[in-house]
């Protein structure tokens, strides 16, 4: 038996994938979640073996949970449901340590394919955004012949590192990314230490030096 929690804000669709899951005798929906708060805790408390999460949801988004419960090292695997086709946040997910990637335009079969691809201990994700998960593997090939060290960056500090070689400046970064000048250096700072770089001159140095494959 496989057990599941759904997370997502908008009732008809929990309503509806519960409806599905609970067709298929071998899988349990143990609770649903409105928000990513109450998603976190309900995974922490119950220990089901995946959870289905929303991105968008108030309070926590769905990779902030993933990455709370890959932090944890909880026994449940992430399947995201998006409607996101972008291939900088498909590789947030995968850095966020998700197991599947599903669009919720996909059929309801591929729904319940992920969940069992998941359960066997795999990886799924959506035949729509499939090329981007060949374009994340090429990349990290190259990175790895070329500058092992790369592959320490997530998905968002390589963007920064992106804007880095364009030479914006921290307030220009911060408003592309909507997020906090702050937040923008706290980055810089941890790109840094991954990479072992010192001072603002080596950063955009090798910013600039790896451009091509950031």
């Amino acid at each position: 038996m496989t057990t599941i929690i759904i997370a997502d804000d908008h009732p008809l669709f929990r309503k509806g994938l519960r409806d599905i899951i609970t067709t298929n005798d071998s899988l349990n929906v143990l609770g649903e979640a409105t928000d990513g708060v109450t998603a976190l805790e309900t995974i922490k408390e119950l220990h089901p073996d995946i959870a289905l999460l929303d991105v968008d949801m108030p309070g926590m988004n769905g990779l902030d949970v993933a990455k709370s419960v890959h932090a944890l090292d909880l026994p449940t695997s992430i399947i995201i449901l998006t409607m996101y086709k972008d291939e900088f946040f498909f590789n947030e997910a995968m850095d966020a340590g998700v197991r599947g990637y599903v669009l919720k335009e996909s059929a309801i079969a591929d729904i319940l394919e992920s969940i069992k691809i998941v359960r066997e201990g795999k990886y799924y994700i959506s035949p729509l955004v499939s090329n981007y998960l060949v374009n994340r593997s090429s990349k990290q090939a190259t990175l790895r012949n070329i500058t092992p060290s790369l592959e320490l960056l997530t998905a968002t500090e390589r963007k920064i590192l992106r804007f880095i070689a364009e030479g914006k400046t921290t307030t220009e970064i911060a408003d592309a990314m909507f997020i906090s000048a702050k937040t923008v250096e706290n980055h810089r700072t941890k790109i840094s230490q991954k990479l072992n770089l010192h001072g603002t001159h080596s950063l955009v140095k090798f910013a600039l030096a790896n451009k091509s494959i950031l």
